[in-house]
C-alpha cells in the first residue's frame, strides 16, 4: 500500500502555507500557527488525511471506476498529466471547459472531432489537403488536444476528483458537487474547503509538495485497479470450475437422446390407438357376457322346478286301485 511519512512531507515543504494576510478562516482547523508572516499547515493532520483519501481512491479503482486529475495550474500541469497517464486515469491539465461534466454530451462532439482528426492523420488523408487548409485543421486539432486530450477515453463520468487547488479549479467542483462526485483535493490555507470531501491540507505551489500528492494518489489508483483485476479473474475461475461440475459424466450425455424425435412420436401414436381399440371392445364383452350369463340362469331356475314336477308325474301316471266286490 502507498504511504507517506512525515519525514516525505517535511522535506517536500507540504507544512508551508500562505502568508497571514491571505488566508481562508475555513482552514483554521488544519493551521498548527504562524511564524514570520507565513501560516504553518499542521503536518499531523495532512499525513492522517492523506492517508484516509489514498485508502478511499483505492477503494474507488477497486470498483473498476476511473479518478480525473485536475491540475491546470503552471506548476501542476505536466506532474497531474505524467502521474493520470501512469496510473491510466483521466487528466485535465490545461483548462477546464465549462460543462465538462454536466454537459458531456457537447464536450464528446469535441472529443469525436479530435478523434477524427488522429483517424485522418493515421490514414494518410491530412496529407493530402492543402496547405490552408491542413493548417487550418492542424491549428484546431492541437487545441483540443491541449483540452481534452486527457478525457477523450472517458466513456462516463469518473468515480472521484483529485484536484490541485480548488480555488483554481472552482467550476470543476462546482459540477463536481452537482453530481455527486466525490472530490479529493490538495488545499492550502487560501482556499475554501467547502465542498471537498477529502481535504489534503497542505502546500499547492510547491513542485515536491504536488508531485508528493499526485504520485500517492496514482500509487493508489494502481493498487485499487490490481485488485479489481485480481477479482476479476477469481470469477473467471470460479465460472470455469462450476462449469466442468456441471459438465455431463458420459461424453454422450447432455448431447445425445437415445430415443430419436421419430421413434417417440411413433410410439406416442400406438399408445394412443390402442386406447382407442380398448374403449371400442369393452361395451361388445359385456353384451356377450350377459348373453351367455341368460341361459345359465334360466337353467339353474329350472332345475328345482323339474324336480318338484317329476313325482307329481309319475303319480299321475300311476293306476288307480281296484275296488273289491
Amino acid at each position: 500500500m502507498p504511504t507517506v511519512v512525515m519525514k516525505d512531507l517535511l522535506e517536500a515543504g507540504v507544512h508551508f502555507g500562505h502568508q497571514t494576510k491571505r488566508w481562508n478562516p475555513k482552514m483554521k482547523p488544519y493551521v498548527y500557527g504562524a511564524r514570520n508572516g507565513i501560516y504553518i499547515i499542521d503536518l499531523q493532520k495532512t499525513l492522517g488525511l492523506a492517508r484516509d483519501a489514498a485508502d478511499f481512491v483505492k477503494k474507488v479503482a477497486g470498483e473498476g471506476k476511473k479518478v480525473l486529475f485536475v491540475g491546470t495550474k503552471k506548476q501542476a500541469r505536466d506532474i497531474v498529466g505524467q502521474e493520470a497517464k501512469r496510473a491510466d486515469q483521466y487528466a485535465v491539465t490545461n483548462r477546464w471547459l465549462g460543462g465538462t461534466l454536466t454537459n458531456y454530451s457537447t464536450i464528446k462532439a469535441s472529443i469525436d472531432q479530435l478523434k477524427k482528426y488522429n483517424a485522418m492523420e493515421e490514414s494518410g488523408e491530412l496529407q493530402a489537403l492543402n496547405k490552408k487548409h491542413l493548417a487550418r485543421i492542424t491549428k484546431h486539432r492541437e487545441k483540443l488536444e491541449k483540452n481534452l486530450g486527457g478525457i477523450k477515453d472517458m466513456r462516463k463520468l469518473p468515480g472521484a476528483l483529485f484536484i490541485i487547488d480548488p480555488s483554481k479549479e472552482h467550476t470543476a467542483v462546482l459540477e463536481a458537487n452537482r453530481l455527486g462526485i466525490p472530490i479529493i483535493s490538495v488545499v492550502d490555507t487560501n482556499c475554501d474547503p467547502t465542498g471537498i470531501d477529502y481535504v489534503i491540507p497542505g502546500n499547492d505551489d510547491a513542485i515536491k509538495a504536488i508531485r508528493l500528492f499526485c504520485a500517492l494518489i496514482a500509487d493508489s489508483c494502481i493498487e485499487g485497479h490490481n485488485k479489481f483485476q485480481e477479482k476479476l479473474r477469481a470469477n473467471e475461475v470460479k465460472e470455469d470450475k462450476e462449469e466442468e461440475s456441471n459438465a455431463p459424466v458420459s461424453r454422450f450425455e447432455g448431447h445425445v437422446d437415445l430415443i430419436s424425435p421419430d421413434d417417440a412420436e411413433l410410439a406416442l401414436k400406438a399408445a394412443e390407438e390402442e386406447a382407442a381399440l380398448g374403449t371400442e371392445g369393452a361395451a361388445p364383452v359385456a353384451t356377450a357376457g350377459a348373453a351367455t350369463a341368460a341361459p345359465a340362469a334360466a337353467k339353474t331356475a329350472a332345475a328345482p322346478a323339474a324336480k318338484t314336477a317329476a313325482p307329481k308325474a309319475a303319480a299321475a301316471k300311476k293306476p288307480a286301485p281296484k275296488k273289491k266286490a
